[in-house]
């Protein structure tokens, strides 16, 4: 793999969307390992990541790597682009547009930028597209069907045939730690398809929280290893309850928790 992506780039310079998770975390160790100081990584700050994603990236990053990342905050943009959006597919593919947007323009502050490069899995590939008569699209990964038909770049995707459990063994081979290849996997679109309909920031900070009390709790009981992916969803609706001796009227949130291997199939978890 590593002589594959040497090949490829040659003495080009490669872009890399990090988001800190496992997918992006394994791509990133495997090309800088392949081409060292060529690739800038970088981190943009869309509004729709987890609780203080940023500040952990950064730190998880520069503990292990020595990789050249950049900090973007784009939240603004990306929340103007997702308002008046409900549709799950529609939001996806408004959010792989701005992506490209966002790494064309720093594309243009670097001399020798021709690859863009994704942690792109199998998975991913089978999700977006439509193979065989049997076969129907099941959603556009903001990575695959996101993308714009006028990309300016050429992809770099070196997880493409893998799935999930094959990138970690990968990640553990190339000396990633077990907390970063074990984290639960978090989608490209982030908290903008975890909102149900219309995307906001006020919804993004009420889920952002509920999200982190739910994952606080399974590392509490000692179950976060346990399960294969924990969240929150937000729904479109709201709802009469009290706290304290008070009646509130608040968003439900639904807590959803899986197991799987493959990342394909997956069984409902039984908490205790």
């Amino acid at each position: 793999m590593i002589s594959d992506i040497k090949e490829k780039v040659g003495d080009q310079e490669v872009i890399l969307g990090l988001s800190g998770g496992v997918d992006s975390s394994v791509a990133a160790a495997l090309i800088s390992k392949a081409i060292g100081k060529q690739l800038l990584c970088i981190f943009v700050d869309t509004g729709l990541l987890r609780k203080d994603e940023g500040k952990k990236v950064l730190q998880a990053y520069e503990k292990n790597f020595d990789i050249n990342i950049k900090m973007v905050d784009t939240q603004k943009r990306f929340f103007e682009k997702l308002k008046g959006l409900k549709e799950p597919e529609a939001k996806r593919k408004a959010i792989g547009h701005e992506f490209i947007e966002v790494f064309t323009d720093e594309a243009k502050l670097m001399s020798n930028a021709k690859f863009l490069a994704q942690g792109t899995i199998y998975p991913d590939v089978i999700e977006s597209s439509s193979l065989g008569h049997t076969s129907k699209t099941i959603k556009s990964h903001h990575n695959v069907g996101g993308l714009p038909d006028d990309l300016n770049f050429e992809l770099l995707e070196p997880l493409r045939t893998l799935f999930k459990d094959e990138v970690r063994k990968v990640g553990l081979e190339l000396g990633l730690p077990h907390e970063m290849v074990y984290r639960h996997p978090f989608p490209g679109p982030g908290l903008g398809i975890r909102v149900i309909e219309e995307v906001t920031k006020e919804k993004c900070d009420i889920l952002r929280e509920a999200d982190d009390i739910f994952i606080q709790e399974l590392y509490e009981e000692n179950l976060y290893n346990e399960v294969s992916q924990a969240f929150v969803t937000l729904l479109p609706t709201k709802t009469v309850g009290v706290m304290g001796d008070n009646r509130t009227y608040e968003y439900v949130a639904a807590v959803r928790c899986v197991n799987t291997i493959d990342f394909m199939t997956a069984t409902s978890t039984h908490l205790p």
